[in-house]
């Protein structure tokens, strides 16, 4: 098994690009992941919760309202070091990822979703991540029943098996959004492409070394004006107890 390195010199990346267009009813006036929580920025505080754990360099995939998000994260100094990955054209989560590979320098790295939050614990992740010799690991929820999510479906060694609409079947978890990919992935995704990892990368390589994590944490999503509302209510009680890992 490969060593695991120290969460400092591995790079997380947070997709925060989309445009958000179900949440738009509610907040209009900049992209999902600046959504005010606790008089903060939602990304703000997710990044937060990840320096807890050692994480010090971040690749922001921004696209939609980017300057927001830059001028934010630029107008003071930062104990962690953050860089922006631009789209000028919309890519997908996929597409994202691919624009921003030559900012992303370590071997493997964390991907996360900018407007969701699961409190994972991201040593545990990352230790089970290397156990596995995994090219990717995914972070299950295995708590939730969503009825407006598509589910993952895993075997007794937990190798994700499926990915599909919701069944009915006792080995369905929902995706939290949360992922461990080595630098290889790259190669599987075309340059300057509209690609969809959930739906058009992850059933490609099904055949390859693709590890759920199952974590008794729910993830909470602030893409809809439903989503933000419990959101909000879960991050004022998160952060009153103190963001830790």
């Amino acid at each position: 098994m490969k060593a695991m390195p120290d969460s400092q010199s591995i790079d997380v990346v947070i997709l925060c690009g989309g445009k958000g267009t179900r949440l738009q009813p509610v907040i209009s006036d900049r992209p999902k992941p600046m959504a005010e929580m606790k008089d903060r920025p939602f990304l703000d505080i997710l990044i937060d919760y990840l320096c807890s754990y050692g994480f010090r360099r971040y690749v922001l995939c921004v696209g939609y309202m980017k300057e927001s998000i830059k001028e934010y994260f630029t107008r003071e100094s930062r104990s962690e070091k953050i860089i922006f990955s631009d789209e000028e054209t919309l890519l997908g989560t996929g597409g994202a990822l691919k624009n921003g590979e030559l900012l992303i320098h370590s071997d493997p790295f964390l991907v996360l979703n900018g407007d969701s939050f699961c409190p994972l614990d991201y040593r545990d992740f990352l230790s089970y991540y290397f156990s596995k010799g995994a090219d990717v690991s995914i972070a299950l929820d295995g708590k939730s029943v969503r009825k407006d999510y598509g589910v993952v479906t895993i075997n007794d060694k937990a190798r994700i098996t499926s990915f599909s609409e919701k069944t009915d079947k006792k080995d369905e978890y929902v995706n939290a959004g949360v992922y461990i990919f080595n630098q290889t992935i790259f190669s599987l995704i075309p340059h300057n492409k509209v690609i969809s990892l959930e739906n058009d990368l992850f059933p490609y390589i099904i055949d390859r070394k693709v590890f759920g994590y199952v974590t008794k944490n729910t993830f909470i999503d602030i893409g809809t004006p439903e989503g933000y509302e419990k959101a909000a209510e879960f991050i004022n009680k998160f952060v009153d107890e103190g963001l830790n890992g």
